[in-house]
């Protein structure tokens, strides 16, 4: 299996907070246990989640396989069109770019094209089915004489399925439904003027485009009701939407890509009567009609993500059976959208005793770490400094082979769910996250840095030691976190950037058993008075 993608602090005097520079300077770290466990992702919140939806079949060999589906709402780009009279429908095009960059481009101007963001084999298959949707998506329901906010879940592909409406759109060539592949290839157009006889070329990136059945949108559309296309929130009612549904392909190797669905169309290309008063009455002139993949009224939802999983059982025991919340976990297995993250505890939770301003050792439990006592004393009596202070987890390398790897993890506040100050800080350079590779090019590790977070819990005696999560990232710009559909005494939500995500790692966690070279620590680099 192969996947195919492409500040400067200032000073401090507070107690605590002294900096000596951007990095340790070659001081030896001093190293804090870590409690680290592994936390299954149960249904979550996956509408709304533009601009990068998930679609296809992805098989992993060490998590599983995952089928994503996917509906959508539409918009008209103009309400109330004028159609025209006796319309008869041409041609309808869907057409959905893909992300993808240029490799080369010749002395005619032809570009060749390399797809980003597409995962498992690049020659993968699967059979694609666009069918109209039944379920008017909304925003908000009421309960109780409440107005709750309505969220759709990982977990409701049955549901939209068992509702769709019709016989599938993509009705015609093979390869646009039961042999869809994700197509590199520059799109180019040549059209011949027919007076001048000048050709004009038009290029576009590789994008999905399938001709959808004809009788539908002359129906659907050209034969409408006036009122149903005058507004949005009565289009919107009319016509629910688009559900793209995936199976595999025979025995074809599948993929999986992410879209941006909502810079999708759908054209209409029609003929209506003329509108001239000099033409005869028969004279037909050529039209369009634009449909938009997204909903743009308040009252609505615009698109959901539906993912299906079989879990290899190996995954599946440690996300859930084999779980030790008292010692934490050898193996931390991060896997993104309906997945798998962690749950970091910093410092060993023996609490048996604290200091006084003296510094001198006061016998009782305190609920704070006797680690965390010990540094607050520290910095408090001995004036010791924090110059840095890192999470580094190491990649288990044997587990990874032949997977994908994710470029990116991200370390936030789980109690709260919010990021954390340093990543507030400065996202791109200082906070890390992103992999280490080994002389191999194969992931070694990955980096965070929590600088400002320890020195918040030096500082401030009431700050609390909040538990951490972390997650696989698909973009470090994504800050918004989704909602569990049934929350635990864990985890309410998770960071969108995650379920976004369709890869997975596994890192070796804090417990006492891993090797020390690997084991997750906590290290952090002091400077102190001579």
């Amino acid at each position: 299996m192969a996947v195919f993608l492409y500040s400067c602090d200032k000073d401090f005097n507070a107690i605590g907070e002294g900096l000596v520079g951007d990095d340790h300077f070659g001081l030896e770290a001093v190293k804090y246990d870590v409690l680290a466990y592994n936390q299954e992702v149960t249904p979550i919140q996956s509408s709304n989640m533009s601009p990068n939806n998930a679609l296809g079949i992805f098989d992993n060999p060490l998590f599983g396989t995952t089928t994503a589906n996917f509906v959508t709402q539409l918009g008209l780009a103009t309400y109330s069109p004028t159609i025209g009279a006796s319309p008869v429908v041409d041609s309808v095009k869907i057409e959905i770019p893909y992300y993808s960059h240029v490799t080369a481009t010749n002395e005619k101007g032809d570009s060749t094209y390399e797809l980003d963001s597409i995962y498992g084999d690049k020659n993968g298959k699967f059979k694609l089915s666009i069918y109209e949707s039944g379920i008017q998506m909304r925003t908000s329901y009421f309960s109780g004489g409440n107005q709750l906010p309505q969220y759709y879940y990982t977990d409701q592909n049955s549901e939209f399925s068992n509702k769709k409406i019709g016989a599938r759109l993509n009705d015609g060539n093979v390869l646009q439904n039961d042999e869809f592949y994700f197509d590199a290839k520059e799109i180019v157009i040549k059209t011949t003027d027919p007076d001048t006889k000048v050709v004009t070329t038009d290029r576009k990136k590789p994008q999905m485009t399938m001709l959808l059945n004809k009788q539908f949108f002359q129906n659907k559309i050209l034969n409408a009701a006036a009122s149903k296309l005058s507004t949005e929130d009565l289009f919107q009612e009319y016509f629910r939407g688009l559900y793209f549904n995936v199976e595999k392909s025979g025995s074809n190797p599948s993929n999986m890509g992410l879209i941006n669905f909502s810079d999708g169309k759908i054209t209409i290309y029609y003929k209506a009567k003329t509108e001239s008063t000099t033409d005869e009455d028969s004279t037909m002139e050529n039209k369009s009609i634009v449909l938009n993949l997204k909903g743009v009224s308040a009252l609505t939802s615009s698109t959901a993500n539906f993912l299906d999983y079989v879990r290899n059982a190996d995954y599946a025991s440690a996300i859930t059976t084999s779980v030790n919340k008292t010692e934490g976990d050898e193996k931390l297995y991060l896997n993104g959208g309906q997945g798998s993250l962690a749950v970091i505890k910093l410092f060993n939770p023996t609490d048996v005793l604290s200091y006084n301003a003296k510094g001198e050792v006061v016998n009782g439990a305190n609920g704070v770490p006797d680690e965390l006592d010990e540094i607050r004393s520290n910095a408090t009596v001995k004036n010791w400094k924090v110059n840095e202070a890192n999470l580094v987890f190491y990649i288990d390398a044997d587990k990874m082979k032949g997977t994908g790897e994710p470029n990116r993890i991200y370390l936030y506040d789980l109690t709260n769910n919010a990021v954390l100050v340093d990543y507030s800080t400065d996202a791109s350079s200082t906070y890390g996250g992103l992999i280490t590779l080994d002389s191999d090019k194969r992931g070694k590790s990955y980096k965070i840095r929590i600088t400002g977070h320890i020195r918040n819990l030096i500082k401030d005696a009431t700050a609390k030691n909040v538990d951490l999560g972390l997650v696989v990232s698909q973009s470090p710009a994504v800050l918004a976190f989704n909602a569990l559909k049934n929350k635990n005494e864990v985890i309410s939500a998770v960071p969108r950037t995650s379920v976004m995500s369709p890869l997975g790692t596994v890192l070796y966690g804090g417990k006492t058993s891993v090797s020390d070279d690997k084991r997750l620590k906590l290290e952090v680099y002091y400077t102190k008075p001579n």
